[in-house]
């Protein structure tokens, strides 16, 4: 998946340090990420590539590899254009691929937390840690991620596939959903399913975690088993469809992006009948 990066090591400790000229800048305007070189071999520029007046505020991300990556805001540079976020499902190599969605989502951290939600007052980035604190009331805010669950539902040889309002179109979705407040991940699972097509579930079964830029979450991937009745009752307000499908029926092939995918070419494979026995 997109964040494996074996050999490279993903390091995303914080140090209040400047960019050099070797070091990656992530910039981003109006959404929008800056980008080079084509999509199969995307590049984010060099401090070094940057003119003068765009030479200004940068904030300390992470390092992949040997690489340092900084945080950049409506920065211009010759060779390099802005691009919506969502091209990088399709680009290479996976280490900038990576970069980017992650900077896209501290990039979206830093917007929100420009002023304190308790007063009001304009927020002060910590020098020691990935904080801002309030220099009024003292508030202190980190970033923060969302537990999320996607569920492959088996039943009678076949997986239970989803499309989502204002979602993608082109392949299937499992039913998926953000934890709420109070309950266990495996209640999650449980509740979701249940809420977007009134299916009960038995036998739950944890597949694999998968951190997710797009969403600001941590996904949990689950198999599980149907209780009950196969009668789907669509949750309209959330899905366009939900059907259960024969693996034949599955034409998403591997793109070593996203654990929805991963899950359902595994279950097209026929290597989840062990998980779920």
């Amino acid at each position: 998946m997109i964040h494996d990066l074996a050999p490279l090591h993903f390091e995303n400790a914080y140090h209040n340090i400047k960019p050099e000229d070797g070091d990656r800048i992530i910039s981003m305007s109006d959404g929008r990420i800056l980008l080079g070189g084509e999509k199969q071999k995307i590049i984010f520029p060099q401090f070094a590539d940057l003119s003068k007046q765009d030479q200004g505020s940068f904030i300390y991300l992470f390092a992949i590899g040997e690489e340092r990556f900084f945080l950049g805001r409506d920065i211009e540079a010759d060779g390099y254009r802005y691009e919506d976020i969502k091209v990088l499902r399709k680009c290479a190599p996976h280490s900038m691929v990576y970069a980017g969605l992650v900077g896209m989502q501290l990039a979206r951290w830093y917007e929100a937390h420009r002023f304190c939600g308790r007063c009001g007052t304009a927020m002060e980035a910590d020098e020691r840690e990935r904080m801002m604190r309030c220099p009024a009331c003292g508030q202190m805010e980190y970033p923060k991620i969302c537990p999320c669950v996607i569920v492959g539902v088996i039943h009678d040889g076949k997986i239970l596939v989803s499309q989502y309002r204002g979602g993608f179109t082109d392949h299937y979705a499992l039913i998926a959903g953000f934890a709420e407040v109070g309950e266990t991940i495996e209640e999650t699972a449980i509740r979701e399913v249940y809420e977007e097509t009134h299916l009960s579930i038995k036998n739950l079964r944890y597949y694999k975690c998968q951190p997710w830029p797009y969403s600001e979450s941590l996904l949990f991937g689950f198999f599980a088993e149907l209780d009950g009745t196969e009668k789907i009752i669509l949750e309209e307000d959330e899905l366009t469809m939900a059907k259960w499908v024969t693996p034949e029926e599955i034409f998403e092939k591997p793109d070593d992006f996203s654990l929805t995918n991963e899950m359902l070419c595994k279950f097209k494979d026929g290597e989840v009948d062990i998980m779920c026995d």
